[in-house]
């Protein structure tokens, strides 16, 4: 299974953020949204780093006004980024390995969509019951 099927399932808007937020402002946005990531874009709209709840609380531990600190200052700026054509069983291997949970997915140059370990599980159990309805259907007519 590819990237692109999760995503056509799931959809493809990204909450996205800008290196100027507060933290403040950025955690109003990911509450919102119930969402524990933002990607964060510069002006011409490239990825320039991601924002996690995880980048949050190491902020506010080392920082008594942390809420007051801008995204830009605390933000992933080494971002892993996908493709819509990449295998869900290597990206799944490449998070786990990583240790991180929010993947954009870049397409041309351009953001198309993010997935997280929760989607990535999702679709993979979903083929695997497929699978095993494949499998019992062919037993029982057998």
């Amino acid at each position: 299974m590819k990237i692109s099927t999760i995503l056509a399932t799931k959809g493809y808007t990204v909450i996205t953020a800008r290196a100027e937020f507060t933290l403040k402002e950025a955690a109003v946005k990911l509450a919102e949204h119930k969402i524990g990531a933002m990607v964060v874009l510069d002006d011409d709209e490239h990825v320039v780093g991601i924002f996690s709840e995880r980048d949050l609380v190491r902020a506010a531990a080392s920082h008594d006004d942390a809420l007051s600190l801008r995204v830009g200052d605390v933000m992933t700026r080494r971002v892993i980024t996908g493709t819509p054509n990449d295998d869900v069983l290597s990206v799944i291997h490449t998070m786990t390995e990583r240790r991180f949970r929010h993947l954009p997915i870049v397409d041309q140059g351009k953001l198309v969509g993010i997935v997280s370990i929760g989607d990535m599980v999702k679709a993979q159990l979903a083929e695997y019951r497929g699978e095993i309805e494949t499998l019992e259907t062919q037993i029982n007519e057998g």
